[in-house]
């Protein structure tokens, strides 16, 4: 794979990270352990283990469940906000470590990606539900078929 597309690839898990933050390294998480991204060795080989895989499954469904709860927090809090910058950077590393020597422009791009995500995705659901007058729950579901849709399609242009 190029470059650009791991880059943009990166970039693409990063912005799942700003929508769902378990989801992306749940994604890759999977895709090492289903052997599509080589990550066998080095410093992302625990996204291979089945323990990693199975813990960050368990952590994505419950942050989707979470995410309909009425008491949680914005996203673009500052807590939230930074831990779906450090997971999108640390995706787009790992996608990058795929394709050698494109770690560090990978863990920019998934950085970037989070930013866009996070801020995207917070302003898009918002408006969306303002606009169509729905409960914000209808709009949710549809964001978290977008980032598990997403990281599907990203990770399998690996295998």
């Amino acid at each position: 794979m190029d470059m650009t597309a791991v880059l943009i690839c990166a970039f693409g898990i990063g912005f799942v990270a700003g929508l769902r933050a378990m989801t992306a390294p749940a994604a890759v998480s999977w895709a090492a352990h289903l052997k599509w991204l080589h990550l066998d060795s080095g410093a992302f080989a625990f996204f291979g283990y089945m323990a990693t895989t199975a813990f960050l499954t368990l952590a994505a469904i419950g942050e989707i469940i979470n995410d309909k709860l009425p008491k949680t927090g914005s996203r673009t809090a500052p807590g939230p906000f930074t831990v779906r910058v450090i997971f999108g950077a640390v995706c787009g590393a790992a996608l990058g470590y795929a394709a050698p020597g494109q770690a560090i422009p990978g863990a920019v791009a998934g950085a970037v990606g989070a930013v866009a995500g996070t801020l995207g995705g917070y302003h898009a659901r918002k408006n969306i539900v303002a606009a169509l007058k729905v409960p914000d729950y209808v709009i949710a579901l549809t964001e978290d078929l977008i980032a598990v849709g997403g990281a599907f399609l990203i990770v399998s242009r690996f295998q």
